[in-house]
């Protein structure tokens, strides 16, 4: 079993490779020590179920009570919930959405280019990305922002390698402006970013505790599913992401865990492997 180091040996951490590096990630291979900014985490990463997990999260969940924008005590409330992960020592990468400030297709609805309200829709994925890493820095979380749209003022472009890495060494990694293309939304972006970054799961935060027969807000009688095959979500026609974000993971093999969001403390629990939401698997 893989003990923490003393004070000595961390400090003597770069002598030995396989152990220790300035991040742990040189340890063998299923332990992850997190030496970094913050201490050492207070669980081991290889005592989680998931040690690299993709939290997508929709626009609408950052506004709270409002009608429009950034509820601040809603994003505070996220950037705990990530924190906590990352002191377990669980490597987090974000994909936010943007409808709490513009939706592209409604956009289109109306009248407007849908390309050109695509774009748009981006812009604010971009906003809800630099307001949630405000918040995770604000409480001492080191993060990186990158956007599928240059911006070098404000982000780095999307590099899968770089990305990578900065989760190795313990950053939470926001991925901002969908896939950069129109017509693709940021369930499909957060289904690409997580396979390219190989994470174990992705978290899909929502307002209720999982997949449910019928809309549970609509339905009282809507039954609820603990867990769920790829295949009997297409055969009950149950919306969980868009098709092509769905067909993603299902031809990846990429496990989907639908939860509550904003009940403190379910993100741990997931990670650590209690049954949490509802999961989707092969």
């Amino acid at each position: 079993m893989a003990t923490v180091p003393s004070s000595d040996s961390a400090a003597s951490a770069s002598t030995d490779p396989l152990l220790y590096n300035d991040c742990g990630t040189g340890s063998p291979k299923g332990v992850r020590f997190h030496l970094c900014k913050g201490g050492i985490g207070s669980h081991l990463a290889a005592s989680m179920k998931y040690r690299r997990v993709l939290l997508k999260l929709s626009g609408e969940a950052l506004m709270g009570n409002k009608q429009f924008g950034i509820d601040n005590q809603q994003l505070a409330l996220y950037a705990h919930e990530v924190e906590a992960l990352v002191k377990a020592g669980v490597e987090v990468a974000v994909v936010i959405g943007g409808g709490n400030i513009f939706r592209g297709v409604q956009a289109a609805e109306g009248g407007m280019e849908r390309t050109q309200g695509d774009y748009m829709g981006m812009l604010a994925t971009m906003i809800n990305a630099m307001a949630l890493q405000s918040a995770l820095e604000h409480i001492g979380v080191d993060t990186r922002l990158q956007s599928a749209i240059e911006m070098k003022a404000i982000a780095e472009p999307v590099i899968r390698r770089r990305a990578m890495r900065h989760l190795e060494k313990g950053r939470v990694v926001i991925f901002g402006a969908g896939t950069g293309n129109p017509f693709f939304t940021t369930d499909s972006a957060a289904s690409l970013r997580a396979i390219e970054i190989e994470a174990d799961v992705i978290l899909k935060g929502t307002r209720v505790d999982g997949i449910y027969s019928a809309d549970p807000e609509k339905d009282p009688d809507a039954e609820r599913f603990s867990s769920l095959s790829f295949e009997e979500v297409f055969q009950r026609g149950l919306k969980v992401m868009d098709m092509t974000a769905f067909t993603l993971c299902n031809e990846n093999k990429l496990p989907i865990i639908v939860f509550d969001i904003n009940q403190p403390g379910n993100l741990l629990r997931i990670v650590e492997g209690e049954e949490v939401g509802t999961i989707v698997t092969v």
